[in-house]
């Protein structure tokens, strides 16, 4: 095994970006219950399961070593002398227990640095619920890991069943102190810096030749174009590089945190997403879009133009569960701006899959890599520049993060509990203070919403709306009209049903029926560069 792992570019940006208004650790939230005949102590019981997994993920045992003068991204190296008292901690909540309690502890703890000077996890076992459940709360760096990788670890410390697996030992090693020199470390970086260089230049050519490539498709696409398109498209404002429109989203963050979570039916999602050709990614968007819509315009802070949100793309390949970061960012047009909902949700459709067709041409070119001499200096000037300047408010490339990882199904357990749900809980940066993050599990899609408390402090006012906009899209009429009213739980007297526009009211009068549908352009979407997602109301005290 190596004394020591690079950090690739995507990596190390995480730490080099990092502020104390700006933790950048990835987390999740979860309640697990207890069989009904347990009798022992739980926090004992995950402290010794921890103890027989540490090598089952390098997250677990390794940590950093800093490059002298920070002149390169730092590296990997085992520690061999890992704390579990200081990694698995405990906490009980107060009287009287509420699962918005447990949700406002996630926010504090979320929002505190990690020890870099050890390996960078912590775990908080939470007893106090009034339910009887136990909360379990868990954070690791966003250098170590991105979503998928997450899983990855999660299959690590989980079983899918009550009686945790047999898991073999690690091979005894060698122990040995091993101190890296300022030379041996200075080495490294420049042999590293190398490779980087290499790699990066041999996608030179083939980039060169997608981007060719991309443009005269366009151009042909921008000649085949009809007067009533281009007036439609000059309308809409959808331009190649433009700015996200101005929200109470878009600001420089304290390290204060909010969190609100929701978890919705999975498998509904899917059915009604199938009748309109949507996929449960652009189902999340739209249900995403509608919330946002109707949370800005209650408060007269809806912008004209569309929202815009940054998606996190993997560029993982199928099987791959290393442990780093293998991502990139695209930009969505949500269509917040358009009032009727079903047009609304065809134009996500079309969005998402132009994306689709852009990344079809240009994800395997992508770089996860570059020359990282002198980076630590350059982003972290950067990021004190963006966060301490007004740059926040004027340069805004998304308004809202948005980022939908797919778990597991069937459910799992930790040191015999039962999970519960699964409530993610990533990241928010100067510009973007509020982060929607959904994790599916045992037919559920868990939304985790975090935000910085002082831009957004009524974030569960947006899971509310969330809430009705899933109501709403139980109500969208389908395509052909095909009747799904009987299919529908009758709703309760007492509850006022959400209002129905112009177009779903005709609808629930008359089927619609099919019309030719005019060729549809499909908006142009701009993919910048990998960078932290990720995982953005009004200024209040």
């Amino acid at each position: 095994m190596d004394k020591m792992q690079h950090l690739s570019a995507i990596d190390s940006a995480f730490l080099h970006l990092e502020t104390a208004e700006m933790p950048m650790h990835v987390g999740s939230l979860h309640r697990y219950q207890l069989p009904n005949d347990y009798k022992g102590n739980w926090y004992e019981d995950i402290k010794a399961h921890m103890a027989q997994r540490l090598h089952l993920a390098p997250v677990f045992t390794r940590k950093l070593a800093l490059m002298p003068f920070d002149l390169a991204n730092p590296v990997w190296i085992e520690d061999d002398d890992i704390d579990l008292d200081y990694h698995v901690r405990h906490v009980v909540l107060p009287q009287p227990g509420t699962m918005q309690q447990l949700e406002a502890l996630a926010a504090r703890l979320h929002s505190s640095l990690l020890d870099r000077s050890r390996p960078l996890w912590e775990f908080y076992v939470i007893e106090g619920l009034a339910d009887g459940t136990m909360g379990f709360y868990g954070k690791v760096h966003h250098s170590a890991i991105d979503g998928q990788a997450g899983v990855a670890l999660g299959k690590a410390m989980l079983d899918l069943s009550p009686v945790p697996r047999a898991v073999k030992p690690p091979r005894l090693r060698r122990h040995h102190q091993y101190q890296l020199g300022v030379a041996e470390l200075l080495g490294a970086s420049l042999t590293n810096t190398l490779r980087q260089v290499r790699s990066f230049g041999s996608l030179l050519w083939p980039l060169a030749k997608a981007a060719v490539g991309s443009v005269r498709e366009s151009w042909a696409e921008r000649r085949s174009r009809t007067a009533e398109e281009s007036a439609a498209i000059k309308a809409a404002g959808r331009t190649l590089f433009k700015l996200a429109p101005p929200t109470p989203f878009n600001v420089p963050i304290t390290n204060q945190r909010a969190f609100a979570s929701l978890s919705l039916p999975l498998d509904e999602a899917k059915r009604i997403g199938k009748q309109h050709g949507a996929s449960v990614n652009d189902v999340v968007l739209w249900l995403c879009s509608t919330a946002l819509r109707h949370y800005l315009r209650e408060a007269g802070e809806l912008p004209a133009k569309t929202l815009v949100a940054g998606v996190p793309i993997s560029l993982r390949a199928e099987g791959d569960t290393s442990m780093n970061n293998q991502v990139t960012m695209s930009l969505v047009d949500l269509a917040s701006q358009e009032a009727d909902p079903v047009k609304r949700l065809h134009a996500i459709i079309d969005a998402t899959s132009s994306l689709k067709h852009q990344l079809g041409t240009f994800s395997a070119l992508i770089p996860t890599d570059l020359p990282s001499l002198g980076a630590p200096w350059l982003l972290s000037g950067l990021v004190a520049l963006y966060g301490r300047s007004r740059l926040a408010d004027r340069i805004r490339i998304t308004n809202v993060a948005i980022s939908n990882v797919p778990g597991s199904p069937l459910p799992l357990y930790l040191a015999g509990a039962k999970m519960l749900d699964y409530l993610p809980v990533s990241i928010v940066i100067h510009g973007v203070a509020l982060n929607i993050t959904v994790q599916s599990y045992m037919g559920q899609l868990c939304f985790g919403l975090l935000a910085c408390r002082r831009a957004v402090p009524d974030v569960h006012e947006i899971t509310t709306q969330m809430q009705r906009a899933f109501e709403l899209l139980r109500e969208l009429p389908v395509p052909g009209g095909a009747a799904r009213a009987q299919s529908l739980p009758a709703p309760a007297a007492t509850k006022p049903r959400p209002k129905r526009t112009a177009v779903t009211k005709a609808a629930a009068r008359k089927p619609a029926k099919a019309k030719p549908v005019a060729k549809k352009v499909r908006p142009k979407l701009r993919v910048v560069a990998a960078a932290p997602a990720k995982t953005p109301r009004r200024q209040r005290a």
